[in-house]
């Protein structure tokens, strides 16, 4: 009897043991952001064709504007002292929105515009999930705006993929059911 109560106390401690350690092993790491939201800051070339492309053609809405001075420009190192103004527009208007920060300068691009993602580094697109794909294709072409490749395109059951670029050559993929 001592024999089996042995083995079955040190089976329970082992499991114990595992079951604490799989608890705490499965623990979220603690993150040092404040948010889990990302803002972008994108410099068009042309501030008013910008607004127009992404309010009234992709559908995304104005949250708020804010100034850069030419002071802080130079001190955060952002601008070197050229100040401008900036719109910030989101999918939708809420805290729990992605921030996509458009501000101008009021010069063209100093490179060509890209063709295909892999022409130039850095950020190169973005993906906007939507419900429905159709009232944003009617907008699009509207603006004659190209759609690129053969899209909109079979993505999977539920889902194509359409993908233009913005006025600056920033490729949008935009992906959701066709819809109505």
């Amino acid at each position: 009897m001592k024999r089996s109560f042995a083995k079955f106390s040190s089976l329970a401690i082992a499991f114990f043991i595992v079951v604490i350690s799989h608890s705490q092993s499965t623990q979220p790491t603690p993150s040092n952001f404040t948010s889990k939201l990302i803002g972008l800051g994108v410099v068009v070339s042309d501030m008013e064709k910008s607004l127009d492309f992404y309010t009234n053609a992709i559908g995304m809405v104005k949250a708020y504007s804010f100034k850069i001075g030419s002071e802080f420009s130079k001190r955060s190192g952002l601008a070197n002292g050229d100040s401008t103004s900036v719109t910030v527009l989101k999918l939708e208007n809420s805290p729990e929105a992605n921030e996509w920060k458009l501000m101008s300068f009021g010069k063209k691009a100093t490179h060509a515009k890209q063709n295909f993602i892999q022409d130039d580094t850095g950020v190169q697109y973005i993906t906007i999930n939507v419900k429905a794909l159709k009232p944003i294709i009617d907008r699009l072409k509207q603006r004659n705006v190209p759609f690129l490749g053969s899209s909109p395109t079979q993505l999977n059951r539920n889902s194509q993929i359409l993908v233009v670029q913005d006025p600056d050559g920033t490729f949008i993929e935009l992906i959701g059911p066709m819809g109505e």
